[in-house]
């Protein structure tokens, strides 16, 4: 699994500039266009999180857990329009401290160790994007990947109470995934081997469930599946709007640039930081059906 270290590099280190593109509480996940592609960003986020929120039964009171909930958007939804309380976890320290600026309850920790004597039992349990994070490369390498899973959807299950839903959505390898020995850094700009080497180096210690049937399969013994949607085409668009807003022009964001840049011109890893910026390749493995996003919804079983 992605640990502090692996998330902190992913988002704490983009934390400011992230906001000054997104907003204080931005979704830095797919959003929900349903084929509209007309509608604003913020409009397609709001969309998703009405959706999920319905797709739960939130309402008011409703204790949530939003595990991976990065900068609190969901949270913020559920808690402002559907009155839940709600509380998120993450384990990038920069993700804790603006949500906690914001007046959200976010905490530091491992969605993974979490227990019903911690917070309780929840109504609903969110996870956006979170189980991208929870299989390391080597975890994979060993076969301990359906493990990993069915011991998250166990853990979920026993911090539900009964009938209890869970939302997951994740990124999921698709019908041209590649063998992992082809990745190669310096393979052609562009093609598959070089996006999927970048989309490592972008995400240490993440490792992409092999569709949503692997998902679902893990979650069975615990959960029934009441609906799933593909994303894909969304978080196509999704990413484009994301590259407009991360570029949009505001002195302090490019100063912030500069300053990452000097910090870690030595670091022989950063020139591929600055390669996905350049190229999106998560958005060339969506375009190129090397992966593929999916929208889950679970029930708890008896």
């Amino acid at each position: 699994m992605a640990n502090a270290k692996d998330l902190n590099f992913t988002y704490s280190t983009i934390d400011e500039i992230f906001r000054l593109s997104l907003g204080e509480t931005g979704d830095y996940s797919g959003a929900k266009y349903d084929g509209d592609f007309s509608m604003s960003l913020e409009e397609a986020q709001a969309a998703k999180h009405k959706f999920i929120a319905d797709s739960l039964n939130i309402r008011k009171g409703s204790k949530v857990l939003d595990m991976c909930c990065g900068w609190g958007p969901f949270s913020r939804y559920i808690t402002d329009e559907r009155g839940a309380i709600s509380t998120g976890l993450t384990l990038s320290s920069a993700q804790a401290a603006a949500c906690q600026r914001n007046g959200l309850n976010v905490l530091v920790k491992d969605c993974k160790t979490v227990l019903p004597e911690d917070y309780g039992k929840f109504d609903a349990i969110v996870c956006i994007g979170g189980l991208e994070h929870f299989c390391s490369v080597e975890e994979w390498k060993n076969g301990n990947q359906e493990t990993i899973y069915q011991n998250f959807f166990q853990s979920i299950a026993d911090l539900l109470e009964p009938g209890g839903r869970a939302y997951i959505q994740t990124m999921v390898f698709s019908k041209n995934m590649i063998d992992y020995e082809l990745l190669d850094l310096k393979a052609p700009k562009g093609s598959a081997e070089n996006v999927m080497a970048l989309m490592v180096a972008q995400f240490p210690g993440s490792w992409l469930p092999y569709g949503d049937e692997m998902v679902i399969r893990n979650a069975s013994p615990y959960f029934k599946l009441i609906s799933k949607s593909s994303g894909r085409l969304d978080y196509i668009e999704t990413i484009s709007q994301w590259r407009q807003r991360f570029r949009k022009f505001h002195p302090k964001k490019y100063w912030l640039y500069l300053r990452l840049f000097l910090s870690n011109i030595n670091d022989k890893d950063f020139k591929y930081q600055i390669e996905v910026f350049k190229t999106s390749p998560n958005k060339i493995c969506f375009e190129k059906e090397i992966m593929d996003h999916f929208r889950l919804v679970f029930e708890k079983t008896p």
